[in-house]
């Protein structure tokens, strides 16, 4: 892996909305989703991979947010990565009684505890360190918004599946010194990076 030092981040709010979207245009599944799989219920993102729904409804949630949706990485000015993070209480259906993974986690912790529950790094620069910048910027993001901690949820060990590779790899968070804090299943794991008092 090489991290390359050409690669800029920056928060996504409102205005950045048209650069996303010339990153998600780069896919079909980032196309229609948006990054609204955690943030709805099931049926609401069904119908709005179907109709454009997700796709306003981003738009809608970062005009109406004082939190930024995520971090954008560009190289050259060209969109090359996306990290959906923010608040754990941003994303109902992981907080959800329903959700198997996060089920364990202390609910009175949703509103200053951030989860970074997706990433998404564009085909051609993939392998390059792109996924290690956008966590370090989502990591310095969560503690500039006051966040004490925050978490992903990635694949367990190395093994590469890639209909699942959104929620990133394990190895990515232990590298940025995230803990494993618990194993919800064979193939997930919760990472964690405490924040207070490393500001």
């Amino acid at each position: 892996m090489s991290v390359s030092a050409d690669v800029d981040t920056r928060p996504v709010g409102p205005e950045d909305v048209p650069d996303l979207a010339r990153l998600f245009e780069s896919q079909r599944t980032t196309r229609r989703c948006w990054c609204m799989a955690f943030c709805v219920t099931r049926s609401q993102f069904a119908a709005g991979w179907l109709n454009g729904g997700n796709q306003r409804r981003f738009g809608a949630m970062a005009a109406a947010s004082s939190t930024p949706m995520g971090i954008l990485a560009s190289r050259a000015a060209e969109p090359v990565g996306w990290c959906a993070c923010g608040p754990r209480s941003r994303y109902v259906a992981a907080t959800s009684p329903r959700s198997k993974i996060m089920r364990n986690r202390a609910r009175d912790e949703d509103e200053i505890v951030w989860l970074l529950p997706c990433l998404f790094v564009r085909a051609g620069r993939r392998g390059q360190g792109v996924t290690h910048v956008l966590v370090r910027a989502a990591v310095e993001l969560a503690c500039r918004e006051g966040a004490s901690a925050i978490e992903g949820w990635p694949l367990a060990g190395s093994e590469w599946r890639s209909d699942d590779a959104f929620v990133g790899r394990e190895q990515v968070f232990e590298d940025l010194g995230f803990s494993c804090v618990e194993r919800p299943s064979p193939e997930r794991v919760i990472m964690r990076l405490e924040l207070r008092g490393t500001e």
